[in-house]
C-alpha cells in the first residue's frame, strides 16, 4: 500500500513537471539545460522532466502601460509635468525573454526618458496643440529601441499636460484678450458694412427723391401703427408743393 501512495505521489511529480498547458494568446519560450530550445504552444506542451528543461510562458496580447508623470522643460523653458500611455505587444518571445531583463520594466524605463527628451525640444504650443505629430514621434523613436527586443510598439499618446497655475492665469489672460479683439474686429467689421450699406442708400437717394419721399412715407405709417394719441411731424415741401399751385391757379382765375 505505502509503494503504491509512493508511486502516485512520484508520477504526479513526474507528470508536473512534464506538461503545461497554454491558452491561445500565452507561448511558451523553452530552454533545455539552459540553452534555447525553441518556443511552444498553444495548448498542450511536453517538458522533458526532472527539470531538463524549463519553459518560460510569454504573453503575445496587446499591453496597455501608463507612463508616469514626467517633469519637461520645453524648448520655451517652461515646466511641465506630462504623464503617456504605451500600447504594445511581444511578436518574438523569445527575444523578450533573452535579449531583455524584464522587458515591461524596460520598456516603461525608456518610455519615460524618450518621453522627456522629445517633448523637451517642443515649444509648449507645439505640445498643446501638435500633440498627434509628437506621438508619432515618440512611438517612432520607442519602436526603433523595442525593434532588437521582439516587441513592437502600437501606439503612444501623451495623456495628460499639467500646467504651472502661474503659466495657466497668463493663458487664460491671452485667451481672453484675443476673444476681446475678435469681438472688436467683429464690431469693427459690422460698422463698416453698415455705414458702405447707409453711403449706397444716401447716393441712390440723391438720385432719385422720389425713393426719399417713398421712404418719408414708410416711416409714417410705423409711427402710426404706435400707440400715440400725438403725432407731430414735419411735412416736405415737395409733398404739398402740387396742391399750393393749384390754389394759386384758382385763385388767378
Amino acid at each position: 500500500m505505502l509503494e503504491i501512495v509512493i508511486g502516485a505521489i512520484v508520477l504526479s511529480i513526474l507528470i508536473g513537471t512534464m506538461v503545461r498547458i497554454l491558452p491561445e494568446y500565452e507561448r511558451g519560450v523553452v530552454f533545455r539545460l539552459g540553452r534555447f530550445a525553441g518556443v511552444r504552444g498553444p495548448g498542450l506542451v511536453f517538458l522533458i522532466p526532472f527539470w531538463i528543461e524549463r519553459l518560460v510562458r510569454v504573453s503575445l496580447r496587446t499591453t496597455v502601460m501608463d507612463v508616469q508623470p514626467q517633469d519637461v522643460i520645453t524648448k520655451d523653458n517652461v515646466s511641465v509635468s506630462v504623464n503617456a500611455v504605451l500600447y504594445f505587444r511581444v511578436v518574438e518571445p523569445e527575444k523578450a525573454i533573452i535579449e531583455v531583463e524584464e522587458f515591461s520594466f524596460a520598456i516603461s524605463q525608456l518610455a519615460q526618458t524618450t518621453l522627456r527628451s522629445v517633448l523637451g525640444r517642443a515649444e509648449l504650443d507645439d505640445l498643446l496643440i501638435e500633440r498627434q505629430q509628437l506621438n508619432q514621434d515618440l512611438a517612432t523613436i520607442i519602436s526603433e529601441q523595442c525593434a532588437p527586443w521582439g516587441i513592437q510598439v502600437l501606439g503612444v499618446e501623451v495623456k495628460h499636460v499639467d500646467l504651472p497655475e502661474a503659466m495657466k492665469r497668463a493663458m487664460s489672460k491671452q485667451a481672453e484678450a484675443e476673444r476681446e479683439r475678435r469681438s472688436k474686429v467683429i464690431n469693427a467689421s459690422g460698422e463698416f458694412e453698415a455705414a458702405t450699406q447707409l453711403a449706397d442708400a444716401a447716393e441712390i437717394m440723391s438720385n432719385s427723391p422720389i425713393t426719399l419721399q417713398l421712404r418719408y412715407l414708410q416711416t409714417l405709417m410705423e409711427i402710426a401703427t404706435e400707440k400715440n394719441s400725438t403725432t407731430i411731424f414735419p411735412i416736405p415741401i415737395d409733398l404739398i408743393k402740387p396742391f399750393m399751385q393749384l390754389m394759386e391757379e384758382k385763385q388767378k382765375e
